[in-house]
């Protein structure tokens, strides 16, 4: 068994990039196909993006400390904007490829020995982006997850260049190469958009619906079983296999200390419980049901953005 499959599945991940570096640049020498240096000019891109989640792999697992108490998680979203960053790049000079290849034409050469170091090239990425977002989606590491869309990104930008040379062998039409190049561009660009996307919703703190609605189920549960009143100023920021929560929770005035803490913490364990392949933080505070008496002036001009309508201070006062 594999003691540590993240890790596993970076370094296969690191050491088949420079094999798609090498077998692309071959087979691009071998037969001057535009849509081949097009595939090879992304995977140098897919190379430098591939060091940098290696290494944001390794920072995001180093634990909290003084100066980073929320951990190093944070770091995912970075290296995945950065990728998709460098992504769109090789979009761009893809696509300059091709137009370059319409306008001046070069004849293609030996293309069944490229097209045999393609496909097998193709196949290659194929296991291995499959596998990287396999262990990303299990472990909830949205580096891998990243770095595996890229992998196949980068799998059928080789299998656009096998059909582009393929067709050019078929039908002798040279201009096919230049325009699957410039097709490929489109798709890989698209690619790193999406990259950027899930990286700016991460440092952005944009909560996912499943989060924030079994967030709310689990304190609704605590309501309906009697353990607090009710609750507001509801906060959650997710990162990676981590979900982070502020609330405060109403309780009987009448409660003891000890008796509200023990009721509280009973709901943050509904909300792990709701959470189980995740790493919990609840971080609650008790106020007691009769809120405008303990809080004339209220919570000032604080949003509560995540707490169901249903359950605005004046609803809940009994």
């Amino acid at each position: 068994m594999i003691r540590d499959p993240k890790r596993f599945a970076m370094t296969l991940s690191v050491s088949v990039s420079i094999i798609m570096l090498v077998g692309k640049l071959t087979a691009y020498f071998l037969t001057a196909s535009k849509a081949i240096l097009a595939d090879a000019a992304e995977s140098v891109v897919h190379g430098g993006a591939t060091a940098l989640a290696a290494f944001a792999l390794w920072y995001a697992a180093k634990p909290a400390d003084e100066s980073h108490p929320y951990g190093h998680g944070r770091i995912s979203y970075f290296s995945a904007g950065f990728e998709g960053a460098l992504v769109l790049c090789a979009a761009i000079a893809v696509i300059y490829s091709g137009i370059a290849g319409l306008i001046h034409h070069q004849p293609l050469t030996n293309l069944g020995v490229g097209l045999a170091i393609a496909s097998g090239l193709a196949l290659i990425n194929l296991f291995v982006g499959g596998l990287l977002v396999h262990v990303g989606k299990t472990h909830h590491s949205l580096i891998l997850v990243a770095n595996g869309k890229h992998v196949l990104s980068d799998m059928w930008t080789t299998v656009a260049s096998i059909v582009g040379v393929g067709l050019v062998m078929l039908t002798g039409r040279w201009w096919v190469d230049p325009m699957t190049a410039i097709l490929m561009g489109l798709y890989v660009g698209w690619t790193g958009f999406s990259l950027l996307k899930a990286a700016y919703t991460g440092l952005m703190d944009q909560v996912p619906a499943r989060v924030r609605d079994t967030l709310v189920a689990a304190l609704n549960d605590g309501v309906t079983a009697a353990l607090i009143t009710s609750y507001h100023q509801l906060r959650c920021r997710t990162m990676d296999h981590e979900v982070w929560v502020d609330v405060h929770m109403l309780v009987p005035s009448e409660l003891s200390i000890s008796k509200a803490h023990e009721q509280v913490t009973a709901v943050e364990q509904l909300i792990r419980e709701r959470f189980p392949d995740d790493r919990v933080y609840v971080t609650s505070h008790i106020e007691p049901s009769d809120h405008d008496a303990a809080h004339p002036e209220g919570h000032g001009d604080v949003d509560d953005p995540l707490t169901p309508k249903g359950h605005t201070i004046a609803s809940r006062n009994r």
